[in-house]
């Protein structure tokens, strides 16, 4: 899968105008809608998809790389914003001839389906279309196949409908969550990270593990888990911090491919991270009707024990190589980074709270965004200020006005940013401040572009598993096979997430996955959010995963090596990942799911416990190097820990405590000989 930007590459001022201008309207209409609801959600759904589909077919070539030949652009992208204004313009007759398509009805649809396909091989290459086009022919020609899997039938002009028309197609649940919340969040990482987050991140990482023992790699696990509270983009977190931390890691001594999994393996780990996570925990959200803060709760143990085995692994390789950190003096002062920037995690924190306060993510968005604004705008105009009584009384004016948030009301909020806007005009370095938030404003619908064309196109999926209800037939295969055998029936559901991440991103994968395969896991009596998080979970490391790891090749250049080796090490340091998913099935409680935090404190004891054998096991290097049958009974306790057998955890922990007492009296033994 390809995913060039050839003419987004650039910073947002060097752009061609006229995708500037109409990235620059995209952020507009998608603040509005989110702040003041003017359309209704099947207009804002469409106008959403042309305003991807004009910045698509301006940015991206059909073949090759450079800018497209712009008529023929222009052309196709005012036909994709036709699309939306025929939603528009004939909403209420739509809706009135609702299945009944005139000749006019046909063209566009016809069209919008083409467009989309053409846009999403553009940004993502063929893998995904072609899917996507297999379910596209099921459902026009399904009738004729053998067996179960064959359909009763539908015309063309039914097919056409379910998929262009109405909110079971490519404006289905993706799309809407797509123009909605993901926007919003997409935006609100780009007003942050043009703010100075990522160095404010990276700088706290730096100065606390920098000058420890393998500091550099460290750097990478801790400033990636950071970056994932404001961001899910698991690809783009390799190539923006790992452009810093691979080199770096290379100096001091880490080999090139173990650098490469190690950030690969940390930026994937980003779209786990609450609150923010990734796309597809808003999808999952909307999918399965809970709370999105539900979804960042289970998500929260399995994501600390994610990054823990990773800085567990870098740590344990670090030792075994002997390589040191940064010298101390070259490290920032972590606190000396928060006091310059400390303002930014104001929003954070108002969003953090406000998520799991029961607020919706649309809220939540649009408000952490419209504070994002506030506080760059106006730390631009304090900081002009010379007295300290001023600055104070600033910030408690800002404090004030998140508390008030939900009794000014959105409009007030806006005024507030407005005037910030006038101010900023008339203060040094206001003018620059100004630049920033614009550039945000272009750069967030740049981010958008993969996602939103993906959540489109697979709008094909939901609309042909909702009219022939092919699921349910592939939901009985895989109970079948399994033969009411859980474990069969997950290693399959894993196998299928993998198979289908070595083409198409995370999203796509957890929809098709999650579409087919998540409902023969709740007939098995695994919990809705739990068997979707499955899905979610090995959706992720398929990016890690070889032959076709996405993450590990886009490592592969900055690393200078093969990123099919990077691979190899990525699962090794992502060990964990493949396993916690399969711990959480069969005790949901280290999902937060059930009421006994007793049990949930125990599961991540044990999971821990086990990370560390797993870790010890695969470096080969524990208080000093391990001898081959220590790694190999470590190797043991560590998988008779995650088994839900009788007896299997007191065999593990009894297994595992008396490799470590052993190897820690034999390396002390072993230094009074070589003294």
């Amino acid at each position: 899968m390809s995913e060039h930007q050839p003419s987004l590459s650039a910073r947002p001022a060097d752009w061609p105008r006229s995708i500037f201008y109409v990235a620059l309207a995209f952020s507009a209409f998608q603040i509005v809608t989110a702040a003041f609801h003017p359309v209704s959600t099947q207009i804002l759904r469409s106008v959403h998809v042309g305003f991807l589909l004009l910045m698509i077919f301006l940015a991206y070539p059909g073949w090759g790389k450079g800018r497209p030949w712009q008529p023929l652009a222009w052309l196709l992208g005012l036909a994709g914003m036709a699309t939306a204004a025929y939603q528009w313009i004939f909403e209420a007759d739509l809706i009135q001839r609702s299945g009944e398509l005139t000749d006019g009805d046909m063209v566009i649809g016809i069209l919008l389906i083409l467009l989309v396909f053409e846009g999403a091989r553009r940004v993502m290459g063929p893998a995904l279309p072609l899917i996507c086009g297999a379910f596209f022919l099921y459902a026009l020609f399904g009738q004729h196949l053998p067996g179960d899997f064959a359909h009763r039938g539908y015309g063309f002009d039914q097919v056409i409908n379910q998929l262009s028309f109405g909110t079971e197609g490519l404006y289905g649940t993706p799309t809407y969550v797509s123009a909605t919340y993901i926007f919003l969040f997409i935006l609100f990482g780009a007003f942050l990270e043009q703010a100075g987050m990522i160095r404010l991140f990276t700088d706290f990482a730096m100065g606390y593990f920098g000058h420890k023992s393998g500091g550099p790699a460290k750097v990478s696990v801790v400033s990636s888990a950071l970056m994932g509270t404001i961001t899910g983009s698991g690809v783009a977190n390799v190539v923006t911090t790992g452009q810093f931390t691979i080199p770096l890691m290379k100096r001091f001594g880490y080999r090139p491919a173990f650098a490469g999994g190690v950030e690969s393996t940390s930026s994937m780990g980003s779209q786990l991270m609450p609150p923010v996570m990734g796309a597809v925990a808003f999808i999952m959200a909307e999918t399965i009707d809970v709370p999105f803060a539900e979804v960042a709760k289970a998500a929260v143990i399995p994501a600390l024990l994610y990054f823990g085995s990773v800085f567990l692994m870098v740590h344990l390789e670090a030792k075994r190589a002997g390589l040191v950190g940064l010298p101390k003096d070259q490290c920032p002062d972590p606190w000396e980074a928060v006091r310059k920037r400390w303002f930014l995690l104001i929003p954070l924190g108002v969003l953090i709270w406000l998520l799991f306060s029961g607020r919706t993510p649309l809220f939540s968005g649009t408000v952490g965004l419209a504070l994002t604004a506030i506080v760059i705008l106006g730390s631009a105009i304090i900081l002009q200020v010379s007295s300290f009584g001023l600055r104070l009384a600033f910030w408690v004016a800002l404090g004030v006005l998140c508390a008030g948030f939900f009794q000014l009301g959105i409009g007030v909020i806006f005024g507030v940013i407005g005037a910030l806007v006038v101010a900023c005009w008339f203060v040094k370095g206001g003018r620059e401040t100004l630049r920033i938030c614009v550039y945000a404003l272009v750069e967030g619908p740049r981010h958008a572009l993969p996602v939103g064309i993906a959540c489109a196109l697979v709008g094909v999926i939901i609309g042909v598993v909702s009219l022939t209800g092919v699921a349910s037939t592939f939901a009985g295969y895989i109970l079948a096979i399994g033969r009411d055998n859980l474990f069969l029936s997950l290693v399959l559901t894993m196998i299928t997430c993998l198979v289908l991440g070595m083409g198409i991103p995370t999203i796509p994968n957890y929809i098709i996955t999650s579409s087919i395969a998540a409902p023969a896991l709740l007939d098995l009596g695994v919990p809705l959010i739990v068997s979707h998080m499955f899905v979610f979970y090995f959706g992720i490391l398929a990016d890690l995963t070889p032959p076709v790891a996405l993450a590990c090749f886009a490592a592969a250049p900055i690393a200078g090596e093969r990123g099919l080796k990077i691979s190899f090490w990525a699962v090794r340091i992502a060990l964990a990942g493949f396993v916690v998913p399969f711990m959480a099935v069969y005790n949901p409680s280290l999902m937060l799911q059930g009421d006994s935090l007793v049990m949930s404190a125990y599961l991540v004891c044990k999971a821990g416990f086990a990370i560390l054998l797993w870790g010890a096991a695969s470096i080969g290097h524990l208080h000093h190097p391990m001898a081959w049958w220590e790694r190999v009974v470590a190797l043991a306790a560590g998988v008779s820990l995650i088994l839900a057998m009788p007896l299997t955890d007191e065999l593990g922990f009894g297994l595992g405590a008396l490799v470590i007492v052993q190897h820690i009296w034999r390396g002390r033994r072993a230094r009074p000989a070589e003294a």
